[in-house]
């Protein structure tokens, strides 16, 4: 099982210190989140920056709230970022759980499944090198692989689920171990009653902070901030010690997980070392 990295969002600065240090140790993939409303920088400007700054590790949104962009532009930014990256692009994409991000830019919050919906065939089409209507050409440029980045989806209703087997290439769970086997094993499901070939990638997620006490009070700190406005509706956990990210990770395994990404919240780029020793 392949073990990834989320970035913290608390010190864009530091991001591309995060980064070279990932680029050299055991990890497969670097990810980083999506807001509107909230001091984090934005995903993909942020992980084009990385690419740039890395040679060999995997840049993920995780996930970027795709019914907030335009779907044209959304492609050709991703295929871009695909192309410069050497093909190192992961999408992740979802619809997001704050109205008031949707609110920022005029978007309707209650339409945002649907709206994903129509997403994912543009971008789809797009990557593929068709013509994007009866009006005009096809939109480039072509990314690395015939059928476009690697697209996984994340959410946990039905509909987020099938819509895995419909477009995507996998599904990410941000939803604790416990939580996250009935998850896969629906996905799987709807991915052979969709006729699909081979099965999903599935990807967890841990939240960790690793490191002395204020190291820990740091991440703790920045992960209550980050989810207040879902307090009492969205189950918050962290691992801080070696024991708890080990045997999560052993449970994550066992579950057939691909990967799993350690999402860092302090802002301690020391963190990258010591969960690089705790993988070895």
């Amino acid at each position: 099982m392949k073990v990834g990295l989320g970035l913290p969002i608390s010190d864009p600065a530091s991001l591309l210190t995060w980064a070279r240090r990932a680029d050299t140790g055991p990890f497969t993939t670097m990810g980083l989140l999506d807001r509107i409303v909230y001091d984090n920088p934005e995903p993909l400007i942020t992980l084009a920056a990385i690419a740039a700054a890395t040679t060999r590790i995997r840049v993920q949104t995780e996930v970027l709230l795709a019914p907030l962009r335009e779907p044209v532009l959304l492609a050709k930014r991703c295929a871009t970022l695909d192309r410069i990256s050497g093909g190192r692009l992961t999408l992740g994409i979802g619809i997001g759980m704050r109205p008031e991000d949707y609110l920022a830019v005029g978007a309707d919050y209650s339409t945002r499944g649907r709206r994903v919906d129509l997403v994912a065939p543009v971008l789809r089409r797009i990557w593929s090198g068709q013509p994007h209507n009866d009006r005009v050409g096809p939109i480039g440029p072509a990314p690395t692989r015939a059928t476009g980045p690697e697209l996984l989806f994340g959410g946990f209703a039905p509909a987020a689920l099938r819509r895995v087997a419909r477009w995507g290439d996998g599904y990410l769970s941000a939803a604790p171990v416990e939580h996250t086997g009935p998850l896969f094993r629906t996905v799987e499901k709807e991915w052979v009653t969709a006729g699909r070939m081979g099965s999903p990638r599935l990807v967890g997620q841990l939240n960790v902070a690793v490191g002395p006490d204020n190291v820990v009070q740091d991440a703790k700190q920045a992960i209550g901030s980050y989810y207040a406005s879902l307090a009492g509706t969205y189950d918050i956990r962290m691992a801080t010690t070696a024991g708890q990210i080990r045997d999560t990770l052993t449970e994550f395994a066992d579950l057939g997980a691909d990967e799993v990404m350690l999402y860092c919240w302090a802002h301690d780029p020391d963190q990258v070392d010591r969960l690089a020793d705790l993988l070895t």
